[in-house]
């Protein structure tokens, strides 16, 4: 596997991570072989249709799988900094540590934090929005109670919660939709961490709020230096959000380049016709739209070779339906997995 990136030691490098769900009917590989690299404070588009893994891949990273899943092999490095704040930074394999090790707890949370899809099912609905950002600090740090609420009243501040030391003691559904997103956002910034994962953070809320929350995570990275890891479907956010893009499909990332590249340059047939389906401004009247063609295969019944050769327009027969492309450097910092760049 190529570098994508070569200015710089990664952030986050994953090599060949597969994770598996082992079930009665057969085992559905959510996540077949990614190949990511991230740097620091850069923001990182994750994108690709429903089912296509990128949930999956960012519980791999956090080692949170639910059970049945489980990493079956690949590599996870993330580069810690040097212990007592000392000049210079070591890497980890995260896939190697044990998901409630002292190790793995010492990093989730700390240094790689998570905002969720939808915060009213990940925050506790018999404890304070503010008891339990307070734990998350606590957990992580060295601090009394007291210190903790009042940092926590800072973060709830920070990012734009108004009344913070009111509403550190209200219930996550006496919050707002927006409310409870910045809440989330303020528990996953309590710590610093150098990676925030933002698993479609957007989704369940209005054009307004979306447009919000995403001017803080920015505004957030901006102040702090940390790189962002967007997960979402929705490629308007990625062109307003992202450095380099990440295309999955069917476990696999089939193309991984800066976000001009991905948009004015595709190479994947793939991410070709995932930029042909989105609806254009000057489109003419009653244009339709360019779907793609076939439907994601159902997960028990993966196609052999390339996992996209069944719906792909550029299919080369006895190659795409044996054995699955490489990753393969096809111009500067741009990496495509297809037989067409061979």
């Amino acid at each position: 596997m190529p570098r994508i990136l070569m200015d710089a030691e990664p952030l986050l490098s994953v090599r060949n991570l597969k994770t598996y769900f082992q079930q009665d009917e057969g085992t559905v590989k959510a996540v077949d072989g990614v190949y990511l690299d991230m740097n620091p404070r850069a923001t990182l588009g994750v994108v690709g249709e429903s089912g296509c893994g990128k949930s999956v891949t960012a519980r791999s990273i956090l080692r949170i799988v639910d059970r049945p899943g489980r990493i079956v092999e690949g590599e996870i490095w993330f580069r810690r900094p040097a212990a007592n704040g000392g000049p210079g930074s070591h890497a980890v394999d995260l896939a190697k540590l044990e998901p409630n090790g002292l190790q793995m707890r010492s990093i989730r949370g700390a240094e790689i934090a998570l905002i969720f899809q939808e915060p009213m099912s990940s925050f506790s609905p018999v404890h304070s929005v503010g008891n339990q950002i307070v734990e998350a600090i606590m957990l992580h740090q060295e601090i009394g109670r007291r210190e903790a609420r009042d940092r926590a009243i800072q973060m709830l501040r920070r990012v734009g919660v108004s009344s913070p030391d009111q509403r550190i003691d209200q219930l996550a559904h006496q919050l707002s939709g927006g409310l409870r997103q910045r809440a989330m956002i303020a528990m996953a910034l309590s710590c610093s961490p150098t990676l925030l994962i933002a698993d479609e953070p957007t989704t369940a809320l209005d054009v307004t709020t979306q447009t919000q929350i995403l001017e803080l995570m920015r505004q957030l990275q901006q102040e702090d230096g940390m790189a962002i890891m967007l997960i979402t479907h929705d490629l308007g956010v990625i062109a307003e959000m992202a450095t380099d893009v990440a295309v999955m499909y069917l476990g696999r990332v089939v193309e991984q380049a800066p976000v001009d590249a991905i948009f004015h340059a595709p190479k994947h047939p793939y991410t070709r016709a995932l930029l042909r389906s989105i609806p254009r401004m000057r489109a003419r009247s009653r244009e339709r739209l360019t779907p793609i063609a076939g439907s994601v295969p159902h997960p028990y019944d993966r196609p052999a070779g390339c996992p996209f050769h069944p719906r792909c327009p550029d299919f080369i027969a006895g190659t795409c339906d044996r054995e699955p492309p490489a990753p393969r450097a096809v111009g500067d910092r741009h990496i495509v997995s297809c037989f067409l760049y061979e």
